[in-house]
């Protein structure tokens, strides 16, 4: 599944007045993580207050606050780029408007137990990514529960030196 964005939230009430803040899909969450994460370098308080909503009733604690900082120190923004279309190395991960998500994969047997494992492919790495979400029946809301799409991915031409 691929998901668009006209344009990206830059804070909690815009990420509220998007069609995928419903999180009554899996696939909502995990677009909606990546369009979190593209407001870090603008705002940092408004990006965590995105994340915290897809977290759900585990919230956002000091230890995954840190990890995202960890993963966006640096100019590390160009790997949440990374996940979306029109993005490459080439071009220093410039994603192409309307902002759209590279595809969102659902496999058949992820659904285990109310956690579904979804994986995206970054545009500047060999294998895809995970990001694991978590049904609460109450609500048939998925929220993110981990992800590891913010690992290391090649970095763009402008920075490498080897390029």
């Amino acid at each position: 599944m691929e998901l668009s964005f006209e344009k990206l939230p830059k804070n909690l009430d815009e990420m509220m007045a998007t069609p995928y803040a419903s999180l009554n899909q899996p696939e909502y969450g995990a677009a909606l993580f990546i369009a979190s994460m593209m407001a870090y370098d603008e705002d940092r308080e408004a990006a965590f207050k995105m994340v915290e909503y897809l977290m759900g009733p585990a919230g956002l604690n000091p230890y995954t606050k840190q990890f995202l900082n960890d993963r966006m120190q640096d100019g590390k923004s160009y790997v949440v780029r990374s996940y979306f279309k029109g993005s490459s190395p080439k071009n220093n991960y410039q994603p192409s408007e309307p902002y759209t998500t590279v595809d969102i994969e659902q496999r058949a047997d992820s659904m285990v137990e109310g956690r579904c494992r979804l994986w995206m492919q970054s545009t500047g790495a060999d294998s895809k990514r995970e990001i694991r979400m978590r049904l609460k029946p109450s609500t048939n809301q998925s929220f993110v529960e981990d992800q590891m799409l913010l690992a290391g991915i090649r970095m763009p031409e402008a920075l490498d030196p080897w390029a």
